[in-house]
């Protein structure tokens, strides 16, 4: 099997001539900006909701729009990973920290690397992500208990346990539920990288709060942390499924990403910054979130989903990955 970048760049040369793939990466700060601050309207009408009408039902329904949110977030990492939301790698880093990683325990540095392994090994053994995306199809009560243990919190607390042990230096960094222990060896530049890696998400988590605090509502923080145990590993798992699961052909690069169109509903909640578009997305990783709509009409009319996967919707992904037959 050839590297899947180079399937991908000779892919979409059949699709595109050389000034439309330049027009497709052209990157706008001011697009950039409202990807940031849409996320950020959405975070903080679910902390109003809850602080001008508290009870369970509206804290359920703000539970749910953050944990969206926070999916926001990583994809905002994602983006920036590939400098393709900004047009300097100085923007991109920074508000790829600072209002995507930071604020959901991650940062940039540790996962940029990681990231272009999954783009290279797309579905291979090898590839860092698999394991988010085996094991469907499953059975309906399988999935029931996925969903259970990710809303009840145990996913989340499992997994952050983890991201901080990987920020110390104990587990090898790996999002993808691997769990690889490293040696640690305590010395002034283990303590120092442990710092580094701490300090943005630290900070970040500490401004949330602040500015909560400011407004007279520092409980409303709450949500912020429970939402991250767990209506955040909700979405986050229906969106890998969505992406690579229940496929014909993981090893094949045609095959093995599936864009999935997405209603207002699912796009809060499991397909933010056009990330269901994720076919375009591997096909030419460099393509900025708001221009991947334009460059799936494009394949479409010049046939590309003659072999390419499609989806109409996230439950119909769903109902596929929750089959009876394993």
């Amino acid at each position: 099997m050839e590297n899947q970048l180079t399937w991908y760049n000779k892919t979409i040369r059949q699709y595109f001539s050389n000034d439309e793939l330049k027009q497709l990466v052209e990157k706008s700060d001011w697009q950039g900006f409202w990807q940031i601050l849409y996320t950020w309207l959405w975070i903080g009408f679910a902390f109003a909701i809850v602080g001008l009408y508290p009870n369970v039902f509206i804290v359920i329904i703000a539970l749910f729009i953050i944990g969206g949110k926070q999916l926001a977030c990583a994809i905002i990492m994602h983006d920036c990973s590939h400098d393709s939301l900004f047009k300097t790698s100085k923007l991109n880093t920074f508000f790829g920290n600072w209002f995507g990683a930071y604020p959901i325990l991650q940062n940039l540095e540790q996962y940029k690397p990681y990231h272009r392994e999954h783009h290279i090994y797309t579905g291979l053994d090898n590839d860092p992500d698999l394991s988010l995306t085996k094991g469907y199809p499953t059975t309906i009560l399988s999935m029931l208990r996925k969903f259970f243990r990710d809303l009840s919190g145990v996913t989340g607390l499992k997994g952050q346990i983890g991201v901080i042990a990987m920020h110390i230096g104990i587990l090898q960094y790996n999002l993808g539920g691997i769990i690889k222990r490293q040696q640690l060896k305590f010395s002034k530049q283990s303590v120092l990288t442990a710092l580094k890696n701490l300090a943005g998400p630290v900070s970040a988590n500490l401004l949330i709060f602040a500015f909560l605090f400011i407004i007279g509502k520092p409980m409303l923080y709450l949500l912020w942390i429970g939402a991250l145990l767990t209506t955040y590993n909700f979405c986050l798992r229906v969106r890998s499924i969505a992406e690579h699961s229940v496929v014909e052909n993981r090893q094949d690069p045609s095959k093995n990403t599936r864009t999935t169109y997405a209603n207002i509903i699912e796009q809060v909640l499991f397909a933010p910054l056009n990330v269901n578009y994720h076919a375009e997305h591997h096909l030419f990783m460099g393509v900025p979130c708001y221009n991947l709509p334009y460059m799936h009409q494009k394949l479409i009319e010049r046939g590309y989903y003659s072999i390419g996967v499609i989806e109409q919707n996230y439950w119909s992904v769903i109902k596929k990955a929750m089959s009876l037959s394993k």
